[in-house]
C-alpha cells in the first residue's frame, strides 16, 4: 500500500514543513472572539490570532464526547471560516478540496454532489448539519455555514449503521449578543447572481436572548446549454440563557432549489466520445425541484464544573420531484454508434419525515490516578419516506412508439423541436417507515500522561418495513407487497494513543460498523447485516510552538459480509462477496508567516473485489480515485499601503478513477467495461480586497480551463465546468 505514495507528493509536505518559521499565535481558551477581534477577559485586544491552526486544535461537536484532537484515535479535519471566506466557497465541491480523502463521488443529474470518503458513499446517513441527519440529494447552500467538520473512519458507535468512510458534520452560523452582520451581492459567469443577508443582535438589554437570520437567493444558467436553477435559502436561529448554567439553542433550516437535469452523454459503447462541451441532450422542459426544512432545540444544562448533559429535538421534512429525460444508456435507451439515441422519460416524487431526539451526557472524573473522560447517550430516530414511481413510454401507452422523441447526440440540441410534455401514469407507491433505537457508552482512560486508552460500545436496534402498492392499470387490480425487517448489532470502538510529548501523539484503534441490506436470502428470510471492520494508526504532531500541523494517518477497511445476487436462486441475494480499502492520507496545515497560510495534503485509496460471485476479484470499485491531493496557499497584507489584500491559491488533485461497469463472471462474453478517466488538476485563484466595512471578493475557477468528466450512473458523464469567475460586494455592520 504504502509504495504507491508518490515521492513528489512526500517532499513537497517536507518541504512546507521545513520553511515554517513563524506563525500567529492560538487563541488560548481565556480569550474570546467579538466581531473577528481577539480579547482577553479584560477586554484588553490580541493583534495576532491564528483560525486556521485553531480548527485543529478543537474538539470536532461531531464527535459529542468533546475529545481534542491530540487524544482521539482517528483522523478529523476542520474547515473554519476563514477559509470558508477566503476561498469563497460556495459548494460542498469547493469544500472538499481542503480535506484529503473525502471527494465527490458523483453529480447525477447535475442537482446532487454525491460525497464518498475512503471508498465509502456518504449518503445522507453519514451528512449532518448541527449534528442532526440532512438530505444530501440535493444541492447544499453554503453562504449559512460557519465551518464543516469531517470525522473520517468509523463513526458508528456514535450514529449507528453509518458508511465506515466517515461523517461531515455543517455547523451553521449561531447567534450573538451583539449587534452586527454583513450584506452581499455576488455576480457570475453564466449569468448568476446571487443577493445574501446576516444579521445577528441581543434580544434585551440583560442579553440573554439573542438571534440570528441568514439567508440568500440565487439564480443563473450553466455552462451547458438550456440549463437553468433558482435557489432560496433561509437560516433563523434563537439562544436564551436560561440560566447561568443552563441554556437552548433552537435552529431553523430552510431551502428551496429548482433546476434542470442534466444527466450528460458522450459515452458510447463505454468509450468517450468528443461533443462539444456545452452541448446539452436533455429536455428543456425537465426539472428536479425540491425542499428541505429543518428545526432543533438543543438544551443543555452544566451539572457540576465536571459533569453536563444535553438534549437535542430536531424535525426535518424534504421532498424532490424529477421529472426528465431517462438517464443514457439506460434499459431500452442506449445511444447508438452513429450517436442516435431514443429517448425515453423519467419521473419520480419523494417524500420524507425525520424525527430524532438525543440525549448525551458526559463528564471527566477520577479512579485514583487514572482519569475518565466519559460519555453515555441515547438516542431515537424516526423516517417515513414515500416514494411515487411513474411509468416511462411504453407502446402500449404511447400508441406504438415506445420512446419520447430520436435525436443525435452529435447534432446541435434544438429544443424548438421537442414534443410536448406528457402526462405518464403512476406506477408505484412506496412506503418505508422506519424506526431506529441507539444507546451507547464510552470511556477515554488516561493512564498517564503518555498512555491514553479510548473504549467503548453502541447497541442499534433498527425496524425496516416496507410497503410496495402497485396502481391498478387497465384490468389489473391495484396491489400490495409488504415486507419487515428487524436488524440489531453492537459497534464496538477501541483506541490506543500514547503521547512522548504534547506535541505528539501516536494511534491505533480498531472499529466496526453495520450496513443494513434489502431482499432475502435462498430460504427466503431477511438478509443479515453487514459487519464492516476498520483498522486505523496515525501520527498526529504540532511543532513550531503549533505553528505547523502534521498529520499521518493509515487505514484499512473490510467489508467481509458484502451482499451480492445468489448464483442458485435468482430472486435470492448471498453474503458472499467481500471489498478491501486500503489508504493512507496526510495532511498539513501551516502558518510560516504573519499572514500566510497554507492547507496541503496527500490521499491514496484502493478499494477492490476480494470476493465475488459476480465480478473479478482483484478488481477496482467504480467511481474512486486512487490519488487525491491539494495544496492551498492563501496571503493576507496585514500592514502597509496593500492592509486588507488577500490573494489565494487553491490547487486540487483529482487522480484516476472508473466509470462504465465491472464485467460480470456470470455473463459469458459480458459486455459491459470499466471505463478509465484520467486524473487532472484543478487552479482556482482568489483576490480580495478590505476596505474599513467594505469589501470585494473575486474569484476564477479552472484558471487552465482543465477539461475532465463527473460521473454518474454507470455509463454517463457531464464535463466539469470551464473557466469561469465571480465577483461579490460585501458590507459589514
Amino acid at each position: 500500500m504504502f509504495k504507491s505514495l508518490p515521492l513528489t507528493t512526500m517532499a513537497l509536505l517536507i518541504s512546507v514543513a521545513a520553511f515554517s518559521q513563524e506563525n500567529y499565535r492560538s487563541t488560548p481558551e481565556e480569550y474570546y472572539v467579538l466581531n473577528d477581534t481577539v480579547k482577553n477577559k479584560k477586554g484588553q485586544v490580541l493583534q495576532e490570532v491564528i483560525v486556521t491552526a485553531n480548527q485543529q486544535k478543537n474538539p470536532v461537536s461531531v464527535g459529542k464526547s468533546g475529545i481534542k484532537p491530540m487524544d482521539l484515535p482517528q483522523a478529523t479535519t476542520v474547515v473554519g471560516a476563514a477559509v470558508i471566506e477566503t476561498q469563497q466557497i460556495n459548494s460542498i465541491t469547493d469544500l472538499l478540496k481542503n480535506v484529503n480523502g473525502v471527494y465527490i463521488m458523483g453529480t447525477t443529474g447535475g442537482y446532487q454532489e454525491e460525497i464518498a470518503s475512503r471508498g465509502s458513499a456518504l449518503s445522507s446517513s453519514n451528512t449532518f448539519k448541527n449534528g442532526v441527519r440532512y438530505f444530501s440529494g440535493m444541492r447544499t447552500e453554503m453562504s449559512g455555514i460557519e465551518r464543516a467538520e469531517f470525522l473520517k473512519g468509523s463513526a458508528a458507535i456514535l450514529f449507528g449503521n453509518v458508511a465506515p468512510g466517515g461523517v461531515l458534520n455543517l455547523v451553521t452560523k449561531k447567534p450573538k449578543f451583539e449587534f452586527g452582520g454583513e450584506a452581499g451581492f455576488k455576480l457570475g459567469s453564466w449569468n448568476t447572481f446571487k443577493p445574501t443577508f446576516d444579521v445577528y443582535n441581543a434580544l434585551n438589554k440583560s442579553k440573554t436572548l439573542a438571534f440570528r437570520v441568514n439567508g440568500a437567493y440565487e439564480k443563473g444558467d450553466s455552462f451547458r446549454n438550456e440549463v437553468h436553477s433558482e435557489s432560496f435559502y433561509f437560516n433563523p436561529s434563537f439562544l436564551a440563557k436560561i440560566s447561568k448554567k443552563t441554556q437552548l439553542l433552537i435552529e431553523g433550516d430552510f431551502l428551496k432549489d429548482r433546476r434542470t437535469p442534466d444527466f450528460g452523454a458522450g459515452i458510447i459503447n463505454y468509450e468517450i466520445v468528443d461533443i462539444p462541451r456545452d452541448r446539452f441532450v436533455g429536455v428543456s422542459w425537465g426539472y428536479f425541484g425540491a425542499r428541505q426544512a429543518s428545526a432543533t432545540a438543543t438544551l443543555t444544562h452544566e451539572l457540576s464544573s465536571k459533569w453536563n448533559i444535553s438534549y437535542l429535538n430536531g424535525i426535518r421534512y424534504y421532498d424532490t420531484d424529477l421529472f426528465s429525460n431517462a438517464r443514457p444508456n439506460s434499459a431500452g435507451s442506449v445511444v447508438q454508434p452513429d450517436g442516435s439515441w431514443n429517448r425515453n422519460l423519467q419521473r419520480n416524487e419523494v417524500k420524507d419525515n425525520y424525527y430524532i431526539q438525543q440525549l448525551d451526557l458526559k463528564g471527566n472524573f477520577n479512579t485514583g490516578k487514572i482519569a475518565h473522560q466519559m460519555l453515555f447517550g441515547g438516542d431515537w430516530e424516526k423516517y417515513k419516506t414515500t416514494t411515487t414511481a411513474y411509468y416511462g413510454l411504453t407502446a402500449a401507452n404511447n400508441g406504438g412508439q415506445a420512446f419520447y422523441d430520436n435525436i443525435n447526440i452529435f447534432q446541435p440540441y434544438n429544443p424548438a423541436v421537442e414534443l410536448p410534455r406528457p402526462d405518464l401514469d403512476k406506477n408505484t407507491l412506496t412506503t418505508v417507515p422506519v424506526n431506529r433505537f441507539g444507546v451507547y457508552i464510552q470511556d477515554l482512560v488516561s493512564l498517564n500522561k503518555y498512555v491514553k486508552l479510548l473504549a467503548g460500545v453502541r447497541y442499534t436496534y433498527q425496524d425496516t418495513r416496507n410497503n410496495v402498492y402497485k396502481y391498478a392499470v387497465g384490468a389489473n387490480p391495484a396491489t400490495n407487497t409488504p415486507t419487515d425487517n428487524y436488524d440489531d448489532a453492537f459497534s464496538p470502538r477501541i483506541g490506543l494513543v500514547i503521547q512522548p510529548s504534547e506535541n505528539h501523539s501516536i494511534f491505533a484503534s480498531y472499529s466496526n460498523s453495520f450496513q443494513t441490506n434489502t431482499g432475502v436470502d435462498v430460504n427466503g428470510k431477511n438478509l443479515d447485516p453487514s459487519i464492516i471492520d476498520q483498522y486505523e494508526i496515525g501520527i498526529k504532531n504540532k511543532f513550531f510552538d503549533e505553528r505547523l500541523f502534521v498529520n499521518i494517518t493509515a487505514y484499512q477497511i473490510t467489508n467481509s459480509d458484502l451482499a451480492q445476487a445468489s448464483l442458485t436462486v435468482p430472486t435470492a441475494r448471498e453474503l458472499a462477496g467481500e471489498t478491501r480499502s486500503n489508504g493512507v492520507e496526510i495532511d498539513l496545515v501551516a502558518n510560516p508567516l504573519k499572514g500566510l497560510s497554507v492547507l496541503a495534503g496527500y490521499s491514496f485509496n484502493e478499494t477492490k473485489y476480494r470476493k465475488s460471485n459476480i465480478y473479478i476479484e482483484g478488481s477496482e470499485l467504480r467511481y474512486n480515485p486512487k490519488n487525491t491531493a491539494n495544496f492551498n496557499i492563501n496571503y493576507k497584507f496585514e500592514t502597509g499601503k496593500l492592509k486588507g489584500l488577500n490573494l489565494g491559491l487553491i490547487n486540487s488533485y483529482f487522480g484516476q478513477r472508473y466509470a462504465g461497469r465491472s464485467t460480470r463472471l456470470t455473463i459469458p462474453n459480458d459486455t459491459y467495461k470499466l471505463i478509465p478517466l484520467e486524473g487532472y488538476i484543478q487552479v482556482d485563484a482568489t483576490l480580495s480586497y478590505s476596505y474599513k466595512k467594505w469589501s470585494i471578493h473575486t474569484k476564477w475557477s479552472n484558471v487552465f480551463n482543465e477539461l475532465n468528466y463527473n460521473i454518474h450512473d454507470d455509463n454517463s458523464l457531464n464535463p466539469i465546468a470551464p473557466r469561469n469567475y465571480s465577483v461579490a460586494l460585501n458590507y459589514k455592520f
